[in-house]
């Protein structure tokens, strides 16, 4: 017997990897992303570990988990990083390119 693919595992990789390219490029978008990497490859390997002679791509699913782990911890840093450039800068600060610019160069210098 053809041991079968995993189901979920290779869309746990997928969004993994997206939710790592999407915190680079966009930020909050790969936060949820991250969250189901994380998920879908928890019930792939826990399917995996039940009936391990009926499936194939635990790796797929395991790296998935790991890409979704790391996904979520560079969203949530760069959400940090953005709550405190907005707590030193201010909201209202945002409002004025000039003043924005102002704060910015006595926060970080020139």
């Amino acid at each position: 017997m053809e041991k079968q693919s995993l189901p979920n595992a290779t869309i746990s990789l997928v969004l993994g990897i997206f939710s790592i390219v999407t915190c680079i490029c966009y930020g909050i978008i790969g936060l949820p992303l991250g969250i189901a990497a994380l998920i879908l490859g928890n019930k792939a390997i826990k399917i995996n570990r039940e009936n391990p002679e009926e499936y194939k791509g635990s790796g797929n699913a395991s790296a998935g988990k790991v890409l979704g782990i790391v996904g979520i911890i560079l969203n949530l840093l760069f959400l940090l990083v953005i709550v405190w450039l907005v707590y030193k800068i201010g909201w209202e600060n945002f409002q004025d390119p000039d003043l924005m610019q102002q704060r910015m160069t006595e926060i970080f210098g020139k």
